[in-house]
């Protein structure tokens, strides 16, 4: 036999081989278990509930005819499947649950390789913490996004345009029935949003980490190369195999190196630096919260899509695609990394080309000279905060305010509106007990609302502050993952209403400013203390207790790290 990790289930003579053999025999071949075809599972995170990943099921049939035209055997492993539309209160709470389930049914089950069928925000970054932590041959099939469609003549981004069209309503200058209506042109095919938010971003980054056959992600979901592209997917999930090429040989230290030029390039999502540094804490690759700022913030914003731009990720495969956009800072990338057919991924690049400039802009002449995430650091954020300038209004980036604190989502809610709000336009929005222990899950709330008066004298932007995320596809100066976060006794949760506020992007501080002295004597806020998660019991009790901070990518404290492949003991 062939000396194939599957080959440990299905080799010998004994009882337990027989067991394993016996119920797979449901039109398997003979030879299928003779251990010279690799097996190979498809983990599908499709799901009605799922919307985004809905078509997984017709995707993941042509990677499994890849996979029997290279002569392996292709298993269908539905997985946990985290719906951003869907899930209250978060998907958040349940990435490093779902990281958790998959990697304990890759090394639990006679697998030799494994194909990561995602789409959704959390599918792609939860599937490879799970493939980092087991470290089994893996390659993602992203899911790609959606088709445009248009309201009034005009294109849709999803989540962008329902921020904009939202506030529009709140302003009184669009109708709540053309905003209902505007909602069945937003989704107009399969596929998740088409806007560069968390889903968009990290289908693109994990071909920038390696882990894509080059020239997927970004393909539309209904275009028929994506289909194509599943296909050869399938057949390279065996070669991995035979040549035993690992994520852990492929994700380095110089892939999310690589990783963070691009996002920046990109105008890629906030929420990517959690999903980086998770997975990187998996496979114990260095990397902190400050290299995405040491690495990426001087990169120039080169690709024109909303939420920093105008055009939409259908526009961006029509322009030449990733490929294209990394080939404009092709210097800036470090070409030791290498991908899953084990070539270098700068060795896809020569061939690259720019098809409408628009779209994507060339290296002289960006949407923005620096557009990667800064990280700020003050007696507001001691571990630190995150700002994404190619999605603020210049001018709130150097600013100096009055904050009006709210004590929980429910607590802006109730006051956000009311028109004896103290608040104006030079405000500081803080909200607070969001973060990864106080929500739970750290939601995407931190692009909070705008005060209806505000809107109704023109005002489209504030300084916000936040423990919380906010969605990809959202936009504003919003000054997010605080670190700690109230909940876990950071700051966040003595600061007051009133209290002056400091953003200083130049110098990288987020400040309150107050004595010294008169700021360590102030106790934390009890009415917020009174909204932190208290679960009893469950996934929500184990979250609670173990996860770690924003700073450091939100996983459980006992998950950093990997356990291999191996399995000590046999079931019967």
């Amino acid at each position: 036999m062939a000396d194939r990790r599957s080959a440990q289930w299905y080799g010998g003579d004994d009882r337990n081989s027989y067991i394993h053999r016996a119920w797979m025999r449901r039109g398997f071949p003979a030879d299928a278990f003779d251990g010279e075809r690799p097996h190979i599972a498809i983990a599908n995170t499709a799901s009605d509930l799922t919307p985004c990943n809905a078509h997984l099921n017709e995707v993941g049939r042509s990677v499994a005819d890849g996979i029997h035209r290279a002569g392996g055997i292709a298993l269908n492993l539905p997985v946990v499947s985290l719906g951003e539309t869907q899930v209250k209160p978060t998907a958040m709470l349940w990435r490093n649950m779902a990281a958790m389930a998959m990697e304990e049914m890759f090394r639990a089950n006679p697998i030799d390789g494994v194909v990561l069928l995602g789409g959704c925000d959390k599918t792609i970054p939860a599937l490879l913490m799970a493939a980092a932590s087991v470290d089994l041959p893996a390659v993602v099939m992203p899911g790609g996004p959606m088709l445009t469609g248009t309201f009034r003549g005009t294109p849709l981004g999803c989540g962008t345009d329902v921020w904009k069209l939202s506030e529009e309503v709140r302003a009184g200058t669009l109708s709540s029935a053309e905003f209902q209506r505007s909602e069945s042109s937003m989704i107009r095919s399969r596929g998740h949003c088409n806007t560069m938010g968390t889903a968009s971003t990290m289908g693109l980054l994990a071909e920038v980490l390696g882990m894509t056959l080059p020239g997927v992600a970004g393909t539309p979901a209904p275009d028929s190369r994506l289909l194509e592209a599943a296909h050869a997917t399938g057949v390279l999930a065996v070669d991995l195999v035979d040549q035993e090429r690992r994520p852990s040989a492929v994700m380095t230290r110089a892939s999310f190196h690589n990783a963070i030029v691009a996002l920046a390039a990109l105008g890629g999502s906030t929420n990517a630096v959690v999903h980086l540094l998770a997975i990187a804490g998996r496979l114990g690759v260095e990397l902190t919260q400050d290299d995405f700022d040491r690495i990426g913030a001087g990169v120039p914003l080169l690709v024109d899509l909303q939420p920093a731009g105008r055009f939409l990720m259908d526009d961006l495969y029509r322009a030449g695609g990733l490929h294209a956009v990394l080939a404009e800072v092709q210097d800036l990338l470090d070409p030791s990394a290498i991908t899953v057919i084990g070539e270098p991924l700068v060795s896809a690049l020569g061939v690259a080309q720019v098809y409408d400039r628009e779209v994507i802009r060339p290296r002289q002449d960006p949407l923005q000279m620096e557009a990667g995430i800064a990280v700020l650091y003050g007696n507001l954020a001691p571990d630190g905060a995150l700002v994404k300038p190619a999605a603020a209004t210049p001018a709130l980036l150097q600013h100096r305010g009055p904050a009006v604190v709210f004590d929980s989502v429910e607590d802006l809610h109730a006051r956000l509106d009311d028109p004896s709000l103290e608040v104006t336009a030079d405000s500081v929005l803080i909200l607070r007990g969001c973060g990864p222990k106080g929500y739970p899950g750290m939601p995407e709330v931190s692009n909070m609302p705008l005060p209806a008066k505000l809107l109704a004298e023109g005002v489209r932007d504030m300084v916000r502050i936040c423990d919380g995320r906010m969605s990809g596809t959202a936009y504003g100066t919003v000054v997010l993952h605080v670190a700690p976060e109230a909940a876990a006794g950071g700051p966040l949760a003595k600061v007051r209403t009133g209290d002056t506020i400091v953003l200083d992007l130049e110098n990288r501080r987020l400040d309150v400013d107050i004595p010294a002295d008169e700021w360590a004597a102030r106790e934390p806020s009890a009415e917020a203390a009174k909204a932190y998660a208290t679960p009893t019991r469950g996934w929500e009790k184990l979250y609670v207790d173990t996860v770690n901070q924003a700073n450091t990518g939100a996983d459980l404290d006992f998950l950093l790290g990997s356990s291999g492949d191996k399995v000590a003991r046999e079931s019967h």
